[in-house]
């Protein structure tokens, strides 16, 4: 056996030269790699080819994608959501930054028409809990909210990141951290209340695989658990939600935040 890959090796071109479910790019990716161990063959080089991690990028350049991990502190107006991409499971950072102005919403990082009205019924949300949150009766007026998806070349649509969003808007507002190690995924009403969502398996793999120690799911998609594998299941916390205020008093640093 002349060549020989390493496992973190093949890790290193699934998770940074290919996005697809299936393995078509990963098999062009490792044929890149064979060619040009061809040639140093060809050059008199003999082997045995041992390909480790670190020799990726010299065979296949600068990496095509960066790979989702969980953030590396806790901040505020920044909450970690959950995505499903035709690629497989991903991570994605909700930003929230308040700016004086005179109450716009402003959405930008290619959101479809869904995901900008889960922003909208989010903010909506949001609003309603003022009273509650002790946020004074203009604040709304003084302050333009900006929400921003980074990866802003790559479309985004779907309705959940709804709570994700709500509890990137609760932190900024209040001025209160997100946990860094607590993803989300679900659907979010005008009235706070979580609806469930599809992609539960992957969605679910792709925290495991950022690092993520929590994730909160809706409680109308515990079932989808079982699609999971339990060694999966295992390294993680699953909460589930049937409200808004349940998922920001367990994603914020300071705990029953909402009433």
């Amino acid at each position: 056996e002349m060549i020989n890959f390493e496992e973190s090796a093949i890790k290193k071109i699934i998770r940074e030269y290919t996005r697809e479910a299936g393995v078509r790019n990963l098999e062009r990716e490792i044929g890149s790699v064979l060619r040009k161990i061809a040639q140093k063959v060809a050059q008199g080089e003999s082997g045995p080819f041992t390909i480790t991690e670190a020799d990726i990028e010299k065979y296949l350049g600068i990496p095509k994608y960066r790979f989702g991990l969980a953030g590396e502190k806790d901040e505020i107006g920044v909450a970690t959501g959950l995505a499903w991409t035709e690629a497989g499971g991903d991570i994605l950072f909700i930003e929230v930054a308040l700016v004086p102005g005179k109450g716009n919403l402003i959405l930008t990082g290619k959101l479809g028409e869904v995901m900008q009205e889960s922003a909208r019924a989010a903010l909506t949300y949001v609003r309603s809990k003022s009273v509650d949150w002790g946020i004074e009766s203009n604040f709304f007026d003084k302050w333009d909210i900006h929400i921003h998806v980074p990866a802003g070349a790559i479309p985004k649509d779907g309705p959940s990141a709804g709570v994700t969003m709500a509890t990137a808007l609760a932190s900024a507002i209040r001025r209160i951290p997100v946990k860094k190690d607590i993803g989300m995924t679900g659907e979010i009403t005008i009235r706070g209340k979580i609806l469930p969502v599809g992609g539960i398996r992957e969605k679910v793999l792709a925290a495991h695989r950022a690092g993520l120690k929590t994730v909160m799911l809706p409680r109308d998609n515990e079932r989808d658990l079982e699609e999971v594998p339990q060694i999966v299941k295992d390294d993680i916390e699953f909460i589930f939600i049937e409200h808004a205020d349940e998922a920001i008093n367990q994603a914020l640093l300071i705990p029953e935040l909402v009433k």
